[in-house]
């Protein structure tokens, strides 16, 4: 731009000096102010361009010395959990269970880092499927699977909204146990590798709590509960934080049922319905019932992304696998989607009606045998699909 700026300069100076000859003084001082002017002009294009360019230049650093700075914070984070495990490892010994515990843990950080290395854009692909029927005898009604959990051994949790219970499978997706709970079971989530907690609701009875079931040698225990001032629809956790959904608002809570605050809102029935947060909780996912849309939060309820598609009518099932690959069930579409960690983009239509999927209420993955579980409402049937 600089040798072009003078060559343009040297030009204008060349015709002053060729036309200056044999001109008057007023044609002279008229050119030497054209050549001025034109000189002007260049000089203040080439400012003009150059403090846009630099200003975008800056933006762009500051924006990738910020994105820089947080990924070296969460590094640094997983780097101490994965050393501080290594040296566990080493005290354990021969210790089986021990063993078996820490490599749980391990791995949920491992897929953490894959999940910060950029390495949860991987599209799913579906190779088979199997139907398992999770009805048992004493049901009353046809299961409304609302809500799915997988636990790091395999075994499989699934909330019967209509009968209200909870079931447990066994890793061959066959019903072992049972516990009833006094309401509607809308979602179900992980606490630790052998506790979950429900979201159990009546509006009715006036029923809104959070119950914490346990799963000991193949039984359901109940634990704990505590009760919320509103309705719950959703719930998903993250390192002590539990996030609950009442149709409208998207709230935090400890553990012990103590209110942190409330992250979000939207109007319109249902239109914070399901929720799930990423495994390195950056990324909250919300499913907006009737307005059919997929949104993503930033963690302190900040809006970052709104994501719609005709496959995603009326969505409902929701999950994010530990790898950050986020599931999404279209209810009136008879469609499972994976979309992208950002909240933004498809990344594959997983099943249709065409496979199988009638009214899909819940969605799970697991890790343990490279599924997607899905639950349907009004059928005894729950699909496994294995990917890869």
């Amino acid at each position: 731009m600089i040798e072009q700026m003078l060559g343009n300069l040297n030009t204008y100076i060349d015709e002053c000096d060729n036309n200056s000859v044999g001109t008057s003084g007023g044609n002279e001082q008229y050119l030497k102010e054209e050549m001025c002017r034109s000189v002007l002009s260049i000089v203040n294009e080439f400012d003009n361009i150059t403090t846009k360019e630099l200003n975008e230049m800056k933006d762009e650093v500051l924006s990738i010395k910020e994105s820089v700075t947080s990924s070296i914070h969460k590094c640094t984070t997983l780097h101490n959990d994965l050393s501080q495990f290594h040296e566990l490892v080493q005290k354990i010994g021969d210790n089986k269970e021990l063993c078996l515990i820490a490599s749980i843990k391990c791995k949920h950080i491992i897929q953490q880092a894959l999940t910060l290395l950029g390495k949860s854009g991987k599209a799913f692909y579906v190779q088979r499927k199997s139907v398992h029927n999770v009805r048992i005898p004493s049901d009353s009604v046809t299961c409304d699977i609302s809500g799915i959990c997988v636990l790091p051994d395999g075994q499989v949790l699934v909330a019967d909204f209509h009968n209200k219970r909870v079931k447990l499978l066994s890793q061959q997706y066959q019903v072992v146990s049972h516990w009833d709970v006094n309401a509607y079971p809308r979602a179900i989530c992980l606490i630790t590798p052998s506790e979950v907690a429900v979201a159990v609701n009546d509006q009715d009875s006036r029923i809104h709590e959070v119950q914490f079931i346990t799963v000991n040698q193949g039984k359901l225990v109940p634990g704990r509960k505590f009760q919320l001032q509103h309705e719950c629809t959703g719930i998903a956790h993250h390192l002590g934080d539990l996030f609950v959904t009442s149709g409208q608002e998207l709230y935090k809570y400890t553990l012990s049922g103590k209110l942190i605050c409330r992250l979000y809102e939207a109007f319109g029935y249902n239109a914070v319905h399901k929720c799930a947060v990423s495994s390195t909780g950056d990324r909250l996912y919300i499913t907006s019932l009737w307005q059919n849309k997929l949104l993503t939060l930033a963690r302190d309820g900040t809006l970052l992304a709104t994501y719609t598609d005709p496959a995603l009518e009326h969505p409902t099932g929701l999950h994010v696998t530990p790898a950050g690959q986020v599931l999404v069930c279209g209810y009136m579409s008879n469609t499972v989607l994976q979309v992208g960690w950002e909240g933004e983009s498809k990344l594959a239509t997983l099943a249709t009606q065409v496979d199988g999927v009638w009214y899909p209420w819940s969605v799970c993955y697991s890790s343990t045998t490279s599924s997607i579980i899905v639950g349907q409402y009004s059928n005894n049937n729950i699909l496994v699909f294995r990917v890869e």
